[in-house]
């Protein structure tokens, strides 16, 4: 019986004399440091430099500019300059039927090719979920009712109809190149 109690003592004491001699070890002399801090703290102050001076700004006004760069027809696109704030007349047909290539942003498609039967230039399109689609002039892409206008080996070139600052759509030119 004796001999089980100290068996149980043993783990109990090696913990206590491991931690006792950790913990001696963490004792530091920091006299060094104190030493430092004193003289740091003797040391005279220096002065802070005084603000700068700022000159005050003179600006600058370019002769022959009096149009308010508020005004809505600088901030409308270039198609509307012409406009003079007026909406666009471009129209979209509600009855067409939509084309499967309508789904998808224009950003989304990509050409990766095109080829040439009977007469008629066709590019193939890859769509996001990895088909391929074959169109040709007068077929329909993108979210915009981008109808395509030519094919080249390279590009696929279209004319979109997009809403415009001022309540009406214009056409727009946009293309989609051939990627590898």
């Amino acid at each position: 019986m004796r001999h089980s109690s100290m068996r149980a003592v043993w783990p109990g004491l090696a913990m206590v004399l491991t931690g006792g001699i950790l913990l001696s070890g963490c004792t530091q002399d920091n006299r060094d440091l104190e030493q430092y801090i004193a003289e740091v703290k003797e040391r005279p102050g220096s002065g802070i430099e005084p603000i700068p001076t700022l000159e005050p700004h003179e600006p600058y006004l370019y002769p022959g500019h009096t149009r308010s760069p508020f005004d809505s027809s600088v901030i409308a696109q270039p198609e509307l300059a012409a406009a003079e704030g007026q909406p666009g007349d471009a129209e979209i047909d509600p009855d067409r039927p939509r084309e499967f290539l309508e789904g998808f942003p224009l950003d989304s498609l990509r050409m990766v090719g095109s080829l040439e039967q009977h007469g008629v230039r066709y590019a193939l399109v890859r769509t996001p979920d990895r088909g391929v689609q074959r169109v040709t002039a007068g077929n329909y892409m993108g979210q915009n009712h981008g109808e395509i206008i030519e094919i080249t080996p390279t590009q696929i070139r279209l004319v979109e109809i997009v809403p415009d600052a001022f309540g009406g759509h214009v056409e727009r030119e946009n293309s989609v190149a051939l990627t590898d």
